[in-house]
């Protein structure tokens, strides 16, 4: 049985992040399937995939199991707070 498993090359947060530490710019998603993602490399942040671009952030930490990737990036730059 095969895996599913895609590359991305920005960030569609649908608004599901989770902000890790209050003070800190460190954020949390957790995506359904397995995703991979280029480590500290700007990405594109949206919040679908027909918006416009919020932001730019890097990718710090991926996590693979239980058909499930766990993203952790930093915002590096925000562009409306809308």
């Amino acid at each position: 049985m095969s895996t599913p498993l895609s590359m991305e090359w920005s960030l569609i947060t649908e608004g599901k992040e989770e902000r890790v530490h209050a003070d800190d710019n460190l954020f949390q998603i957790v995506f359904d399937g397995y995703k991979l993602f280029p480590m500290n490399e700007k990405l594109e942040v949206r919040r679908n995939i027909k918006a416009d671009q919020i932001g730019t952030g890097i990718i710090e930490e991926l996590i693979l199991k239980n058909n499930t990737t766990i993203c952790k990036y930093r915002l590096i730059s925000l562009y409306s707070v809308n």
